[in-house]
């Protein structure tokens, strides 16, 4: 889990050590953004890696400081949230300014709404679960990007998860 440019650069160092002693040629090195302090340093961050990918459990879990496995709180830990996605689309922007792309894993690219957004907010990549993979796929078809971009950008201007969740599908 990468929080600072200083944990990115001992991570960088090390894999080129293994590297030098293996004798093995480079390869590319890229993220996981999953803690707030991640995404406020992304314009940093990308200046060193090749990609991000967004793991959405952790970053919504940090983001709202609500423990996704507690019994009392893990309803709260939703990765629809305003704050969330805002993270999201900061994240993205970083990557893109920096000419990287940028994945995303967790249970928000197998989500159908939040499958939607992510592709609206400039997410290149998403992994899912295998059952989920079929309906969005069909759910992105048929949509265009124009659409996801304008759906993607109405989530971002809610204020509660229960708001983005309210608004119809494109």
């Amino acid at each position: 889990m990468i929080s600072t440019l200083e944990d990115l650069m001992a991570a960088k160092a090390m894999a080129a050590e293994v590297r030098w002693e293996l004798g093995a040629p480079s390869v590319e090195i890229g993220i996981m953004i999953e803690v707030p302090s991640a995404v406020m340093m992304a314009d940093e961050l990308a200046e060193q890696v090749d990609f991000f990918s967004i793991g959405t459990n952790d970053l919504t879990q940090y983001t709202l400081a609500m423990d996704r496995g507690h019994p009392m709180l893990a309803k709260q830990a939703d990765g629809l949230h305003p704050a969330v996605l805002r993270m999201i689309e900061r994240t993205v922007q970083a990557a893109t300014t920096a000419g990287k792309w940028v994945g995303v894993c967790g249970g928000l690219a197998g989500d159908p709404k939040g499958a939607v957004l992510l592709t609206g907010l400039g997410v290149t990549e998403l992994s899912m679960s295998i059952p989920s993979i079929a309906a969005i796929k069909a759910q992105l078809r048929r949509l265009s990007l124009e659409k996801c971009k304008a759906y993607a950008w109405q989530a971002l201007t809610c204020r509660t998860a229960a708001e983005v969740r309210a608004l119809p599908m494109p």
